[in-house]
């Protein structure tokens, strides 16, 4: 328990080292110290390596623990507060809440780098270097003396409390995946050049322990289409003509937007949270509850969804278009060779991409409508697009956003219609539940 300690004696100031890291574009931390320091933690977090948490799935929950931590902080102190998610203690009202704000996020955040694994020593040195340079910076600008030292405190325990909740909660686990070569199930592509399956980097999150859901499982969705169905044949047909990579009934534009959609949703949707939140002028109590509320909604939504994407085990379509022979259903045909425009090493049913949008863009609607005044913009972070290619783009709403994505990745060849209107309804469910029986406020009747 003692290296779990978190550190809240005075760090010295040290060269900033994340010069080569990918982060959203956004310029500098704006806004409360609850979204400077997400911005810290979602920048750190997915620049890890993919067998170190910084898949999407992964680092979705490990950002979940950092706004966990920082609501609860944040919470201990302000008097009109919310329920806690884990620490059951008060802080003086009087106590920094930016500094309670620093020490919780830099408190978890410098766990999480200190103990995962599949990081060299020399890069998990640069990080943990980067994170007290960034945690030194915040405190300078706080004035000494009590008010800092409680808010210190306060950061500390919420901090904590989070990292031993977290102990031996299954993360790093187990692979979920019992390999099976039956037709419908699914199987991994190949590296040409090593010719070694290509694995999922997390194939364990469907078995870590949940943030807020009951059991890992509690939002199944109904699974994908039985082979022999017409509404099977109807979506293998679709996929199989729009997402090919030489498809040509797919526009240019709808490839575009299939590459622009292959981003991190754990850092497009905290760039609109954090965005929404300065720009709607929430105060550093009512942004700590939004980005709690969508990150740990967005950490269940991965961990069902990888317990779903294992348990249907469903074959992606360039494992099923090839052997369409074997599917029963005299309304698919074989194309052998046939290669989607973009690939992902773990099974179809749902998608994962959906089930985070889904979870993210439910909490957005819970604070802001669907229709956000002015509307909001997404960079992406995708290595598929072209120098030319627009990064930024402007939605109008999130069920906007939501159904272009479930267009999007049929076009991209990773999924069936059916993934993707699923994922979109279990993110949501997820969300729905974690709104109805956390964070609510002090006094509030069940």
């Amino acid at each position: 328990m003692k290296s779990n300690r978190v550190l809240i004696g005075a760090v010295a100031a040290l060269v900033l080292v994340l010069s080569t890291l990918s982060t959203p574009a956004r310029g500098d931390p704006t806004g409360n110290a609850v979204t400077a320091w997400n911005q810290i933690a979602v920048s750190t977090l997915i620049a890890l390596p993919g067998p170190a948490g910084g898949a999407p799935p992964s680092a979705q929950i490990h950002v979940g623990m950092v706004q966990g931590a920082v609501y609860d902080a944040v919470n201990a102190i302000e008097p009109k507060h919310h329920r806690p998610y884990l620490l059951n203690r008060r802080f003086s009202a009087r106590a920094s809440k930016s500094a309670a704000v620093a020490t919780a996020a830099y408190g978890v955040l410098h766990n999480i780098v200190s103990t995962v694994p599949n990081v060299s020593d020399t890069a998990r040195a640069a990080l943990l270097q980067s994170l007290a340079t960034q945690y030194a910076s915040s405190l300078a600008g706080i004035p000494d003396g009590p008010r800092k030292r409680k808010g210190i405190a306060a950061g500390s325990a919420a901090a904590e409390v989070m990292i031993a909740a977290r102990q031996d909660d299954g993360r790093f686990g187990p692979s979920q995946w019992v390999p099976n070569t039956a037709p419908g199930h699914w199987w991994p592509q190949v590296n040409p050049t090593t010719g070694q399956p290509l694995l999922d980097p997390t194939p364990w999150v469907g078995g870590v322990k949940p943030f807020v859901m009951q059991s890992s499982s509690q939002f199944r969705t109904p699974g994908p289409n039985a082979l022999s169905s017409t509404a099977w044949a109807q979506e293998f047909n679709e996929v199989k003509a729009l997402g090919a990579v030489n498809s040509a009934v797919r526009t240019p534009e709808q490839t575009y937007i299939a590459r622009w959609w292959q981003s991190t949703p754990v850092a497009s949707w905290n760039a609109v949270a954090s965005d929404l939140a300065i720009r709607n002028g929430l105060d550093i109590a009512d942004s700590a509850r939004l980005l709690a509320m969508a990150n740990l909604s967005g950490a269940d939504a991965a961990i069902n969804c990888w317990n779903d994407k294992y348990y249907w085990d469903f074959w992606r379509p360039w494992n099923a278009i090839p052997r369409a022979a074997e599917d029963g259903n005299p309304a698919t045909e074989p194309e052998a060779g046939w290669t989607a425009l973009i690939t992902a090493p773990y099974p179809s049913h749902p998608s994962g991409h959906l089930c985070l949008d889904g979870a993210h863009a439910r909490v957005l609607q819970l604070f802001f409508d669907d229709v956000p005044k002015e509307g909001y913009q997404i960079t992406s972070l995708s290595t598929l697009l072209g120098p030319t290619d627009p990064r930024t783009r402007t939605f109008n709403s999130f069920s906007q956003a939501l159904a272009e994505i479930v267009e999007a990745r049929m076009w991209a060849g990773l999924h069936y219609r059916t993934a993707n209107v699923q994922a979109e309804a279990l993110g949501r469910n997820v969300a729905d539940y974690t709104a109805a029986n956390y964070f609510q406020p002090v006094g509030h009747a069940d």
